[in-house]
């Protein structure tokens, strides 16, 4: 890390105009000379530059300058800075060139035992692009028959703990998906009341099957049948007597 301030230039500057500092204090601060210091006192050096403030921007506090104001020997401390963590990589994981030719395989493993993984987070563990795992997964890769699936860790592709995070990443939201699926009563619930009166009758089975045996569909046919003649005569038809009349 620097041990000098951001825009030394311009820091001098401001230090010249707003403090009692000595030139000698603030050439060391700056990483200058005196004679430079000097000269940006005189409007020699540093003509233009506005004066860049190092309490506003962080790299000292007013009672720094308020300690070496008062002792003329005494040198300012720059504040140190934190350094910002790394960004966060975005996109693949960039692959070797001489691995590359991996892929293909990694993909077919993953895609055989780990369907449950998406296509996005297929690339980003090994490194790979969206319509090379489609081709894969629907066999119309130009090297198929020659695919065999291989584990992306044997491969040196992505770190087991990768491939355990991703895996485990996509079996809850695999879970989280089936558990939100409504049931139909469910489904009526999350209607609102014009959608729930308008919609569809859903077939229900009969909750008591007794009497089913009588229910029959009606037959056009059998409604053309003309209906058997009754003789009212028969019906008063009375068997006779064995016995002799008197």
């Amino acid at each position: 890390m620097s041990d000098l301030p951001l825009m030394p230039k311009a820091t001098a500057v401001w230090l010249v105009d707003n403090t009692t500092l000595s030139f000698r204090q603030i050439a060391e601060f700056c990483g200058m000379h005196e004679l430079e210091i000097a000269g940006v006192a005189d409007g020699e050096v540093a003509q233009g530059i506005k004066g860049f403030d190092p309490i506003a921007n962080h790299q000292l506090t007013a009672d720094e300058i308020h300690r070496c104001e008062a002792d003329p020997v005494a040198r300012l401390k720059l504040l140190q800075r934190e350094v910002a963590p790394p960004p966060k990589r975005r996109g693949p994981r960039y692959t070797p060139v001489s691995k590359r030719q991996d892929r293909p395989s990694a993909i077919a493993w993953l895609v055989r035992y780990h369907p449950e993984l998406e296509d996005s987070q297929i690339g980003k563990l090994i490194g790979t692009t969206k319509p090379t795992i489609q081709s894969i997964r629907t066999r119309s890769h130009w090297n198929i028959s020659n695919i065999q699936p291989v584990d992306p860790v044997a491969l040196g592709l992505c770190k087991q703990t990768d491939l355990d995070a991703v895996v485990r990443k996509a079996a809850e939201k695999k879970a989280k998906a089936q558990e939100s699926v409504p049931t139909p009563e469910e489904r009526m619930s999350l209607l609102s009341t014009d959608e729930s009166l308008n919609a569809p009758e859903e077939p229900r089975l009969p909750s008591n099957m007794a009497g089913l045996e009588h229910f029959t569909l009606d037959d056009p046919r059998e409604s053309e049948k003309p209906e058997p003649a009754i003789d009212p005569d028969s019906l008063f038809n009375l068997p006779k007597s064995g016995g002799s009349d008197d």
